[in-house]
């Protein structure tokens, strides 16, 4: 099975207050691996969204949506490589 390594998009919908412990361990699983980062500001409800361009494959979504419990996760394929 060939492994193809792909750019992908992680948008996540953060409850505000629990965005730093979030994004700390999920940096500390995707660091050397992140292409790009937008930070949006907070809504009125208080829920942060976080856009991140990361290079990975099937494994690595498997592990982010074990990491990421409290909040909304949707992946988006922007090119294979």
């Amino acid at each position: 099975m060939v492994m193809r390594m792909k750019i992908l998009e992680i948008r996540m919908r953060l409850p505000y207050r629990e965005k730093g412990s979030v994004l700390s361990r999920l940096l500390s699983k995707i660091s050397g691996r992140i292409e790009d980062v937008h930070f949006l500001p907070p809504t009125v409800t208080g829920i942060s969204e976080v856009r991140i361009e990361v290079a990975g494959g099937r494994e690595l979504i498997k592990e982010l949506k074990t990491l990421i419990k409290n909040g909304k996760v949707s992946f988006r394929v922007l090119s294979e490589a």
